[in-house]
């Protein structure tokens, strides 16, 4: 199973988001993010996504979420498990790089309909402060076969 990160900067009642320029997801607004190289904690993997993404490192971060993600083309089956993160403190002023553009967001007007399937699913418990944990099933046109939301007891810790 690969392991990625996500990250998503908070500041106020904004959310930053990013556009993705290349690559997988292109055309989504997204956190920041990506996969966990050899020898990365998973930590360290989501400074150096971040400092890569949009010039920005992560001081005070917190997991909030572990979202598996199943993918069948019909052929193969793909697993992917993230390890989501919000930031409230930072260091650098959030730019634009060759893979993502960032944009601040209102958190009650995110683009939707221009981000993941799943997202409106779950964003909006992160928003909320709460943790959990989601599974979800796409098919190879990222259409929503299944899904499951657990959202976990206020004390939980990753």
């Amino acid at each position: 199973m690969k392991e990625l990160t996500l990250l998503f900067l908070i500041k106020d009642s904004q959310l930053l988001l990013a556009m993705k320029k290349r690559g997988f997801g292109v055309g989504r607004w997204n956190g920041v993010g990506g996969k966990i190289e050899p020898g990365e904690t998973v930590e360290q993997a989501l400074v150096r996504e971040a400092h890569e993404e949009i010039a920005v490192t992560p001081v005070v971060y917190e997991k909030v979420a572990e979202i598996t993600f199943h993918e069948n083309d019909g052929q193969t089956l793909s697993d992917m498990l993230v390890h989501v993160y919000t930031c409230g403190e930072w260091q650098g002023v959030p730019m634009e790089s060759e893979e993502m553009a960032p944009q601040w967001f209102l958190q009650t007007e995110l683009p939707f309909h221009t981000m993941w399937p799943d997202d409106p699913f779950w964003l909006p418990h992160i928003l909320a402060g709460e943790h959990l944990k989601a599974n979800f099933s796409l098919d190879s046109d990222d259409h929503i076969i299944n899904k499951e939301v657990i959202v976990l007891p206020v004390n939980h810790r990753f």
